[in-house]
C-alpha cells in the first residue's frame, strides 16, 4: 500500500508540474518525465489490484417483435413473409463485483432490462452466467449474482466527500471491446435536470465514457469505487468529455434494498418542496442553494402528523445536508417504507427536529382492469375522485414482464404519455398510438419520473 501511496504522490506532482514540463528541452527531445528513485509515475499498481472488479457484460435480450403479440401469431408472419423466429439482440455493457462472498455485481438498470440471459467476463477470461437480484428504475441501478469462486470485489468510498477537482478513473467495456480504463477529473458535483431517470444526483466527470461503459467503476486514487458510470453527453452519444455517474453512496442504499427486497420500496412522507429563492434566502439568513422550502403539506400525512407546515425550510435529513427540492426528494427516494426520519427544520428563524415515519404509498383506487398490449404484463383501471376519472392506475404487474422491468409496480399513477396528460383509460390507448417512443409521466407516492417504453 505504501509503494501505491507513493506512486500517486508522485502521479500528482508530475501532474501538478505540466505546465514547466511544456517548455522542458528534455521533453521535447522525448525523454519521459522521471521521479527522484529513477521511474516514471504510472498508474499501473493500482490498476492492477482494481481492474479484475470490473467486468464486461453480455446482455442477450428480447427484440422489439417478441413484446408485439400480432408478431407471435404463425398467421400474420406468414401473410407478412416474416421470419418464423426474430433474431434476439445481444447488447454490452460493464459492471463492478462489490461483493466476491455472495457473487453481488451492479451495473445499470438500462444495461439489463430486457434480459433473457446474463453473462459476465472476468478480467481473467472466465465467463460466468449471472441472474438479476433486483433493479430500480428510479436510479438505474440493477444488481446481478454469480458464483462467488474465487472473485476480486472493489470497497464502496464515501461520494459523499468528493470535491470538484478530484481524480478519477472510469473502466469499463466501450463499445464492446473489452476492459479500458480513462482517467479525468470530477467534473461537478449534484447534476440533476438530465431527464434520464427518476432519481438524479450525478457526478461528472471528463474521463472518457461512450456507449459499453455503462455499468462500469468510476473510481478514486485510493482505489475505492466511488461513482456508477451511467450516461454520457454527446452529439452522436459518444464521449466529449461529459461524462455522468450515480455517486455510490446512493448505489450503496439502493443495494441494500435490492439485496433485501428485489426492489427499492419507496413510500411517502407527505410533502411538496421548492428550492429556497434568493428573495426566501435572505429573509431566513440562508444561502441559496440550502435547504428545501415546504410548500405544502398533505393533511393527514405522516409529515403532518409530525408537525411540519409550509413555510419551513428542511436544512437536514437524518443529519445530512439538504442541499435543494431535488437533493431531499433524492434522499427520501432512498429510505425504505417504515423507517423514521428525522427533519432538521428552519422555522421562524430557529432551528427544531420533527420526527416522521416514511408510510407505505396508498394504494389508487381504479374502476376496472384491463391488459394495455404496449405495456405487457400490467393491468390498468381509471383512477377515480369524487367519481371522475383523473389519471390511470396501475391496478396490477407481473413480476418479471415488460412492464416490471420497465419500473412499473401496482399503485402507480400514470398522467401522462410524451408529455400529454391522460385522465382515463382510453386516453391511455389513443396516446399509446402514436408512433415513436413512449415517455410516461409516473407518480408514485411524492415522487414523480419517467418511463421509457421500447415497442
Amino acid at each position: 500500500m505504501n509503494d501505491m501511496n507513493n506512486t500517486i504522490a508522485k502521479l500528482v506532482f508530475i501532474l501538478l508540474g505540466i505546465g514547466s514540463m511544456l517548455i522542458d528541452p528534455a521533453v521535447h527531445a522525448g525523454v519521459a518525465p522521471v521521479g527522484s528513485d529513477g521511474k516514471v509515475p504510472t498508474l499501473a499498481p493500482l490498476l492492477e489490484q482494481v481492474t479484475p472488479a470490473v467486468v464486461n457484460i453480455a446482455v442477450l435480450s428480447r427484440s422489439p417483435e417478441q413484446d408485439n403479440p400480432m408478431m407471435q401469431d404463425p398467421f400474420f408472419r406468414r401473410f407478412f413473409g416474416l421470419p418464423e423466429q426474430s433474431r434476439p439482440q445481444i447488447s454490452a455493457g460493464s459492471g463492478v463485483i462489490v461483493d466476491a462472498r455472495n457473487g453481488y455485481v451492479l451495473s445499470n438498470h438500462h444495461v439489463v432490462k430486457d434480459a433473457q440471459q446474463i453473462v459476465i467476463t472476468l478480467k481473467d477470461g472466465r465467463r460466468l452466467q449471472a441472474r438479476p437480484v433486483g433493479s430500480d428504475t428510479g436510479t438505474d441501478i440493477a444488481l446481478l449474482k454469480v458464483e462467488p469462486e474465487n472473485l476480486k470485489a472493489l470497497p464502496f468510498g464515501d461520494s459523499d466527500m468528493l470535491r470538484v477537482g478530484d481524480y478519477v478513473l472510469a473502466i469499463g467495456n466501450p463499445f464492446g471491446l473489452g476492459q479500458t480504463v480513462t482517467s479525468g477529473i470530477v467534473s461537478a458535483l449534484g447534476r440533476t435536470g438530465l431527464n434520464i431517470e427518476g432519481y438524479e444526483d450525478f457526478i461528472q466527470t471528463d474521463a472518457s465514457i461512450n456507449p459499453g461503459n455503462s455499468g462500469g467503476a468510476l473510481i478514486s486514487l485510493r482505489g475505492e469505487l466511488i461513482g456508477i458510470n451511467t450516461a454520457i453527453i454527446g452529439p452522436s452519444g459518444a464521449n466529449v468529455g461529459i461524462g455522468f455517474a450515480v455517486p455510490s453512496n446512493m448505489v450503496r442504499a439502493v443495494m441494500s434494498q435490492l439485496v433485501r427486497y428485489g426492489e427499492v420500496r419507496r413510500g411517502r412522507i407527505g410533502l411538496t418542496t421548492q428550492d429556497v429563492s434568493p428573495e426566501l434566502a435572505r429573509s431566513l439568513n440562508v444561502r441559496v442553494g440550502q435547504g428545501a422550502a415546504v410548500v405544502e403539506v398533505a393533511k393527514g400525512s405522516a409529515a403532518d402528523n409530525a408537525g411540519l407546515r409550509a413555510g419551513d425550510v428542511i436544512m437536514a435529513v437524518n443529519g445530512r445536508a439538504v442541499r435543494g427540492s431535488p437533493d431531499l426528494r433524492n434522499q427520501m427516494g432512498l429510505v425504505p417504507v417504515g423507517d423514521e426520519v428525522e427533519f432538521k427544520v428552519l422555522r421562524d428563524g430557529r432551528e427544531r427536529l420533527f420526527k416522521a415515519r416514511v408510510e407505505t404509498v396508498p394504494q389508487a383506487e381504479a374502476s376496472g382492469s384491463e391488459p394495455i398490449p404496449e405495456l405487457a404484463g400490467a393491468s390498468v383501471g381509471n383512477a377515480e375522485r369524487s367519481g371522475r376519472s383523473e389519471a390511470v392506475a396501475v391496478v396490477d404487474v407481473t413480476r418479471g414482464s415488460a412492464a416490471w422491468l420497465h419500473g412499473l409496480r401496482a399503485g402507480d399513477l400514470i398522467a401522462g404519455v410524451n408529455r400529454t396528460k391522460v385522465r382515463s383509460v382510453a386516453e391511455l390507448l389513443a396516446a399509446l398510438k402514436t408512433s415513436g417512443p413512449i415517455v410516461l409521466t409516473v407518480l408514485r407516492g411524492d415522487a414523480v419520473f419517467a418511463v421509457v417504453v421500447r415497442r
